[in-house]
C-alpha cells in the first residue's frame, strides 16, 4: 500500500470501536453518522480489509480491524502530539483568540458568555477578535483557518466541520402595530409562505432556518421579498417604518416586542426553533483558549 493512511478515518475506526456505534462516533466527532460510515468505507478500500461488522445490534470490528485499531493508537497518539507542538509555535495565537458568529449570537449571546469566561479564569485571557458576519461567511472562515472558533445559527451543520450544540433560539415573525396581522390572533403558514417579507440576505442563518422549518412544514415560502438586507437592525428598521411583516430571532426583537414597536404574529401549529452550534477544525476538541471558552459556554447552556 504506497498511500499514507486516513488519519481522520482511523480516529473514526477507534471510537466506533469504543462505543460499538456508528452514530455515537459521529457525536462525539461533531459529524454524522453517514460522514463516519463514509470515512471507514473508505479506508476499507483503501487497505483491502473489512474493519467492521454492522448489524440491527451496533458495529463490531472484525479480526483485521482489532489489528488496525491497535496499530492506529499509537499514530493517533504521535499525530496529536504533533499538532499541539505547531500549535504551541504559533505565539501570536496563544495571545489572541479569533472568534467569528452569526449577528444574532454575535449580538446576544456572546457578550456574556466571554465576560463570565472572563470572570472565572485565574489567569490573563488572550485578546478575542470578534468577526460579526452571517452564518455561510462565519463557515468559510472557520474552513479557512481564519477563525479557531465560530457560532453560526443553519439548520444543517457541514460534514467537514466539528460542532457542538450550544442552544436553541426560536424565529418570530413580527409587524409593526399598525399592521392587520397585529389584531390577528394567528396567520396560517400557507398565508405566511405567501407573503413578500422583509428578510435577511441569503446565507443567514436566520433566514436558511425560517426556509427549512417552512419547507418541513410543507409550505416554502413563493413570494419575492420585500427586501433583503445584511444586518438585523436593517431588517427590523425596516418592518417597523414599513407595512410588510418580516422574521427574526426572539433575541433581537424581545426589546423592540417590550417597548411596543413590534408585534408577534403566531403562525398555526408552528413553532419556528433553531439550534445554534460552535464549530471547530482538527482535534476532537478546540484547543487552549478556544476549548476553555467552549468548555465554560457549555456549562452555561446547561446551567439554563
Amino acid at each position: 500500500m504506497g498511500d499514507e493512511p486516513d488519519l481522520d478515518a482511523l480516529r473514526a475506526l477507534t471510537l466506533v470501536a469504543e462505543e460499538s456505534s456508528i452514530s455515537a462516533a459521529g457525536a462525539r466527532l461533531g459529524v454524522s453518522q453517514q460522514a463516519v460510515s463514509l470515512r471507514i468505507r473508505g479506508l476499507e478500500r483503501q487497505l483491502g480489509v473489512r474493519l467492521l461488522v454492522r448489524s440491527a445490534r451496533g458495529s463490531r470490528l472484525t479480526p483485521a480491524g482489532e489489528l488496525v485499531v491497535g496499530w492506529a493508537t499509537a499514530l493517533l497518539r504521535t499525530a496529536d502530539g504533533f499538532s499541539s507542538a505547531v500549535e504551541s509555535l504559533r505565539t501570536d495565537r496563544a495571545k489572541t483568540m479569533r472568534i467569528a458568529a452569526s449577528l444574532t449570537i454575535a449580538e446576544h449571546l456572546l457578550p456574556e458568555w466571554i465576560a463570565r469566561w472572563r470572570r472565572a479564569q485565574q489567569q490573563d485571557t488572550p485578546l478575542v477578535q470578534l468577526v460579526a458576519a452571517n452564518s455561510s461567511e462565519v463557515i468559510r472562515l472557520v474552513r479557512t483557518g481564519e477563525a479557531q472558533l465560530g457560532f453560526i445559527e443553519t439548520p444543517t451543520v457541514p460534514d467537514d466541520v466539528r460542532s457542538l450544540p450550544v442552544g436553541e433560539d426560536e424565529i418570530v415573525v413580527v409587524v409593526p402595530p399598525t399592521h392587520p396581522w397585529a389584531r390577528r390572533r394567528n396567520v396560517s403558514k400557507a398565508e405566511l409562505a405567501a407573503t413578500p417579507l422583509v428578510l435577511r440576505e441569503e446565507g443567514s442563518g436566520t433566514r436558511a432556518a425560517l426556509e427549512a422549518v417552512l419547507a418541513r412544514a410543507d409550505a416554502p415560502l413563493s413570494a419575492v421579498p420585500v427586501a433583503e438586507l445584511s444586518t438585523t437592525l436593517g431588517v427590523r428598521s425596516t418592518i417597523a417604518a414599513g407595512d410588510a411583516p418580516g422574521a427574526l430571532s426572539s433575541l433581537a426583537v424581545a426589546d423592540d416586542l417590550r417597548a411596543g414597536r413590534l408585534r408577534s404574529v403566531a403562525i398555526s401549529d408552528l413553532r419556528m426553533t433553531r439550534s445554534l452550534h460552535a464549530i471547530w477544525t482538527g482535534s476532537p476538541q478546540p484547543r487552549n483558549a478556544a476549548g476553555d471558552l467552549l468548555s465554560a459556554i457549555n456549562q452555561l447552556v446547561r446551567r439554563s
